[in-house]
C-alpha cells in the first residue's frame, strides 16, 4: 500500500461559480507546485474540463481522475468519480440530457469555460450548470456504477446543497461507502447524528473554486498503487 496525498473535488473555469484563472493547466500546476499526488476535475454537471486536465496532469506528473459533482432532482451534491475519461464523458452526455436548459446569465452567474489541452479557452457553455438535473439521490449510486465510477455525498455538514441538509437524513438503504465533509472538525457531532456514516470512510476535500483553495498535501488516502481505479477501489470501500 502507498499513501497519496489528494484533493477530489474542485472545480474549473467551466463551473459558473469557479474563478476564470481555474483553468485546467493551472489547477494542476498548482496541484504540482503544493506536491499532491492525484486530484480529481469535479465541475457542476459536466466533465468537459477533463480531458484538457488529464492530458495536463501526465505532463506534471499528477494523476488527474475525471468526474463530476452533480446536483440531483432534490438538490442534493455529490461527486462522481470514474475510472476512464471515456466512462466519464459518457456519463456526461447522460446528465447532459437530464439538465434543466435554462440560459446562463454570466453577468449574475459567472462565465462556464471550455477549454483545451493548450490551456485555451475554445468555448463557453450556454446552459447554466449549476441547475438541479432529473437524477434522484436514490438512483445515483447504481447509476454511477453502470459506468465503473464511485458516487460519494459531497461536504454533508453543510446547510446547503448537502445529503443531510435537504433530505434531513441518510437514507438507511444507501450504498455509498466513502462521505466527504470540508470541515473535520465536525466529524464526530456528524457521525453521532447520522449513525450510517460511521462505518463510512470520511475524506476531506477542497471543493477549491480559487486557486488558492486547492488542499495542501496534509491528508492521505491509502491505495494498493498510483492508480486510478486504485483510488476508486478505495472509495468503494473495496
Amino acid at each position: 500500500m502507498i499513501s497519496l496525498t489528494y484533493d477530489l473535488h474542485i472545480h474549473s473555469c467551466l463551473s459558473p461559480c469557479g474563478d476564470d484563472d481555474m483553468t485546467p493547466g493551472n489547477i494542476v500546476g498548482m496541484a504540482a507546485i503544493k506536491g499532491l499526488d492525484v486530484i480529481a476535475l469535479t465541475d457542476h454537471n459536466t466533465c468537459r474540463n477533463c480531458p484538457a486536465a488529464m492530458a495536463i496532469g501526465e505532463q506534471y506528473g499528477v494523476m488527474v481522475i475525471p468526474g463530476m459533482e452533480i446536483n440531483t432532482s432534490e438538490e442534493v451534491h455529490a461527486v462522481c468519480l470514474f475510472p476512464t475519461l471515456e466512462k466519464a464523458l459518457e456519463f456526461d452526455a447522460y446528465v447532459y440530457e437530464r439538465l434543466m436548459k435554462f440560459p446562463n446569465k454570466e453577468s449574475v452567474f459567472g462565465r462556464q469555460l471550455l477549454c483545451n489541452e493548450e490551456d485555451e479557452v475554445v468555448g463557453t457553455e450556454p446552459y447554466l450548470l449549476i441547475n438541479s438535473v432529473d437524477i434522484s439521490f436514490d438512483e445515483l449510486w447504481e447509476l454511477v456504477r453502470s459506468y465503473d465510477g464511485v458516487m460519494f455525498p459531497a461536504h454533508v455538514e453543510k446547510s446547503a446543497n448537502s445529503l443531510i441538509a435537504n433530505l434531513g437524513f441518510v437514507p438507511p438503504d444507501s450504498r455509498f461507502r466513502t462521505a466527504e465533509l470540508k470541515d473535520l472538525k465536525k466529524l464526530h457531532e456528524v457521525r453521532r447524528t447520522n449513525p450510517y456514516l460511521e462505518n463510512c470512510r470520511i475524506i476531506s476535500n477542497s471543493d477549491a473554486h480559487y486557486l488558492e483553495h486547492i488542499n495542501e498535501p496534509e491528508l492521505t488516502i491509502a491505495a494498493r498503487e498510483k492508480s486510478i481505479q486504485a483510488v476508486i477501489d478505495v472509495l468503494l470501500g473495496e
